[in-house]
């Protein structure tokens, strides 16, 4: 076998409608050639995101019985915080409806006009957050991670010398903060290394700056770090997590990634006046700090989760699963990011359609290609997510041009995987026939959620 069997048996199912060619072809119009605005129905194989997608368990569901729905104080919360508390060692707990509100929580109360936040790459949600509040998100990953089919083991790592000199040029006045993301999204779902994030703090505790990790793929960031880097195939995730926030004053957490839930999240911290005005403005934003936008029932799914997340079996499978469709793409020739990621693969749309220029978005073009032809949604990560606008009204595209097909947890065969695999081959067997989009209608931050194309003909 490619990879470990499932560790787990099905007692659950939901039935799939299968739709037409033609059918996808009219919804995929009708949506403004954005997956976005698909209804979930018409889709076969749903890789758009693994967050919030994942199946519970029978103890996650046996907790949501036991929620405690007292308006403070539930039960449910001292279980959440208590877990939190051990594997991540943060002092202070606040509970939010999802990552994006750990987020916004966060730079709300450490950024000023004009602050620049140091990151391996932000992703979507965090890169708004820090524009919103008018602050410079300063992606400073390794050079490594620019270049999709070079093999490194930890290309989601930040370049220390390049935080250092972020520092050295903007001062520690200008940066209140550092910031890293494992597993690094952007990247292509890309590890980073115990080793840089040692470095990473040692830096930010130089310049007497907290140091605070985007969590939301952490135990399959810990599952890396054991398989890949020197001293650690010995320990257990538990203790590798322990130790990789030990070096953090804080973190945030989408939830509805490693926690293996469909909703909350959570940011903690180690200092007391931060919690303090982030407790002040999520009773504003989210509500009372022991639930934080939350039933008690979620916080207890979330307890459990975040323990299971850590099981080894478990990642395992995880990994595997997701290596495994890299292996079958490798052995067909498509490109896509090297190694293959802990929660995705990302393929290589701009080498993929390089007949189709980058004021065409060849990656989005890639996804409509994928569901119309298929009825597999994934999601664009290149010009038309991290495209930014220069004063003179042009487009500048990021680096990068991929298209991301994310593995929700516990939810899909192997069956499933092999019908993705063989469907992309066929694309790309036929990538000549695919057409560039021209983009008629966008939003100031996060466009490709609500964006509208036409197909260029």
């Amino acid at each position: 076998m490619d990879f470990p069997a499932e560790p787990f048996r099905i007692k659950v199912v939901e039935p799939l409608r299968r739709t037409t060619r033609e059918e996808r072809d009219q919804l995929i119009r009708e949506a403004g050639f954005n997956v976005f605005g698909l209804p979930a129905a018409s889709v076969y194989v749903d890789l758009l995101t693994d967050s919030g997608t994942s199946a519970m368990s029978d103890h996650q569901w046996a907790g949501i019985m036991m929620g405690d729905e007292s308006y403070a104080g539930s039960k449910n919360y001292y279980h959440f915080e208590e877990t939190i508390h051990s594997l991540f060692g943060f002092r202070h707990v606040i509970p939010t409806h999802q990552g994006r509100a750990a987020e916004n929580l966060l730079f709300s109360i450490a950024l000023k006009d004009g602050d620049l936040v140091p990151n391996n790459i932000h992703f979507d949600t965090t890169r708004a957050n820090v524009l919103h509040k008018r602050g410079v998100p300063l992606d400073l990953v390794i050079d490594e991670a620019m270049f999709p089919e070079k093999e490194h083991p930890f290309k989601g790592n930040m370049d220390p010398a390049k935080l250092e000199r972020a520092f050295q040029v903007h001062g520690p006045g200008k940066i209140p903060l550092v910031m890293i993301t494992v597993t690094n999204n952007s990247a292509g779902g890309q590890p980073v290394s115990m080793e840089n994030v040692r470095q990473v703090s040692a830096i930010a505790r130089k310049y007497k700056t907290p140091f605070i990790i985007d969590a939301c793929r952490y135990a399959e960031n810990c599952y890396f770090i054991k398989e890949r880097e020197a001293g650690y195939g010995g320990k257990s995730l538990t203790e590798i997590a322990r130790e990789l926030f030990s070096y953090a004053d804080g973190c945030t957490m989408s939830a509805k990634k490693d926690a293996l839930v469909n909703i909350g999240g959570f940011l903690a911290l180690n200092d007391e006046e931060w919690a303090e005005k982030a407790k002040n403005l999520l009773i504003l934003l989210e509500g009372y700090p022991t639930y934080g936008g939350l039933a008690g029932r979620d916080l207890e799914a979330i307890a459990r989760g975040l323990v299971e997340g850590l099981d080894e079996a478990y990642l395992a499978y995880r990994i595997g699963q997701v290596r495994a469709l890299g292996d079958r793409l490798e052995r067909a020739g498509v490109p896509f990011v090297k190694p293959a990621g802990g929660h995705a693969i990302f393929l290589n749309g701009g080498a993929i359609l390089p007949h189709i220029p980058r004021e065409n978005y060849p990656a989005q073009a890639l996804v409509v290609a994928l569901y119309r032809e298929a009825g597999i949604r994934a999601v664009e990560i290149g010009g038309l997510m991290f495209g930014e606008k220069e004063a003179d009204g042009s487009e500048k595209y990021p680096t990068l041009e991929l298209v991301r097909l994310a593995i929700p947890r516990r939810v899909y065969t192997s069956l499933h995987l092999a019908y993705v695999a063989d469907a992309v081959i066929e694309i790309y067997r036929n990538r000549e026939k695919i057409k560039g989009l021209r983009l008629v209608h966008e939003a100031a931050l996060l466009r490709h959620f609500t964006a509208r194309l036409e197909e260029v003909e």
